[in-house]
């Protein structure tokens, strides 16, 4: 399955990801950070993007979870 997924995206795999680890989106890079939660679906800061639910898509453009990048923390801040 993972087979038509970018390289570095969540493709749906839990074991890529951690309860604080923020994935952006491929469409329009919405990021989704564990910290803040997603005002727009109300989903509540302090939820990991594995707890969201089955429905929610990007606020931003409504692209799928699956397609959305694991982001390098070492990057960023």
């Amino acid at each position: 399955m993972s087979d038509h997924f970018f390289a570095g995206s969540f493709g749906g795999d839990n074991a890529k990801i951690d309860d604080a680890t923020r994935l952006e989106c491929k469409i329009c890079w919405y990021v989704y950070d564990p910290a803040e939660g997603d005002t727009y679906w109300q989903i509540p800061a302090g939820t990991p993007f594995t707890g969201l639910p089955e429905h929610w898509t990007c606020p931003n453009c409504d692209g799928a979870k699956d397609g959305f990048l694991v982001l390098d923390d070492e990057t960023h801040g």
